[in-house]
C-alpha cells in the first residue's frame, strides 16, 4: 500500500510540474541563445554582409509566466523558426523591430505566419516598406507599453543615431536595456554609418543614460552585452571629431 501511495504522488507530482518549462542556453548553426538573467535572453544570429562577412546580430527575449516578448527578430525565416519553437508554449505577446535594417527584422515573415504581433515605430514601418522589407504591423509614434504576465516593458525613440528611427527596449523589472544598433559593445568600431546620424548619436545615448535610471545590464545590437559602461564607450566614440 505504502509503495503504491509512494507511486501516485511521483505521478500526480509530475503532473503538476508537467507545465513549467527551464529554458536553457541553446546552440545551433543559425541560432544561439544565451541566458543573461533569470527571464531574460540575448538572441544571435548570423547575416552575410559583403562589407563586414559573417556578422553575429543580437536581439532579446523576455519571459516572464506564460508570456513572452521578443525585441528584433534574427537575421532570416529559419532562425526565427527556431526561436519561435525554442520558447515553445508560452504565449508571445510582441516582436518589437528596433529599427528598418534587415539584422532586426529579417526573420519577421516568420512571426506574421504564426499570428505574433509586430511592433516598431511608425518611422520604422515607413522606412522598411521604402527599402522593400517585410514591415511590422502595428506602429507607436515614440514610445509603446507592453504587459508581460503583468510586467512592463516599453520601447521608447530616444533620438537618431545609428539610424533616424533606433529605438531601445527596456525592462524595469529586470534593470535590463536592449540597445540594438544605436549601442556598440566595448571596443567596436562605429560600423555601418549608412543611414546614421553621427552629430547627435553621443546625445541620443546620454539622454538614454539620463532617463533611465535603472540599469544594471545593457545588450548591444552586434557583441558582447555589459553594464553601464557601454553606454559610456558609445557616447566616448561618437562624441570625437
Amino acid at each position: 500500500m505504502k509503495c503504491l501511495f509512494l507511486i501516485i504522488s511521483v505521478i500526480l507530482l509530475n503532473s503538476c510540474n508537467s507545465n513549467e518549462v527551464t529554458y536553457g542556453n541553446h546552440t545551433s548553426d543559425v541560432l544561439r541563445i544565451e541566458k543573461i538573467k533569470d527571464n531574460v535572453y540575448r538572441h544571435t544570429s548570423y547575416l552575410r554582409t559583403e562589407t563586414y562577412g559573417k556578422v553575429p546580430c543580437n536581439g532579446l527575449i523576455y519571459i516572464n509566466g506564460n508570456e513572452a516578448i521578443i525585441f528584433d527578430t534574427p537575421t532570416d525565416n529559419m532562425a526565427s523558426t527556431e526561436l519561435i519553437e525554442w520558447i515553445g508554449k508560452k504565449d508571445i505577446k510582441a516582436v518589437v523591430v528596433t529599427h528598418f535594417h534587415e539584422d532586426c527584422l529579417g526573420g519577421l515573415e516568420e512571426f506574421h505566419k504564426k499570428g505574433i504581433p509586430s511592433f516598431a515605430s511608425k518611422r520604422t514601418i515607413e522606412l522598411a516598406k521604402r527599402n522593400n522589407h517585410v514591415a511590422p504591423k502595428s506602429g507607436f509614434d515614440i514610445r509603446k507599453e507592453f504587459k508581460i504576465d503583468g510586467m512592463n516593458v516599453y520601447a521608447e525613440f530616444f533620438g537618431e543615431g545609428h539610424t533616424r528611427d533606433n529605438v531601445v527596449g527596456y525592462i524595469p523589472s529586470e534593470k535590463v536595456l536592449f540597445g540594438g544598433c544605436l549601442i556598440k559593445a566595448i571596443k567596436a568600431g562605429k560600423g555601418n554609418l549608412a543611414d546614421a546620424n553621427t552629430a547627435d548619436w553621443a546625445t541620443t545615448v546620454q539622454k538614454i543614460k539620463n532617463d533611465i535610471k535603472d540599469i544594471e545590464i545593457v545588450v548591444p545590437g552586434h557583441g558582447q552585452h555589459g553594464g553601464l559602461g557601454i553606454l559610456d564607450y558609445t557616447i566616448e566614440l561618437f562624441s570625437e571629431n
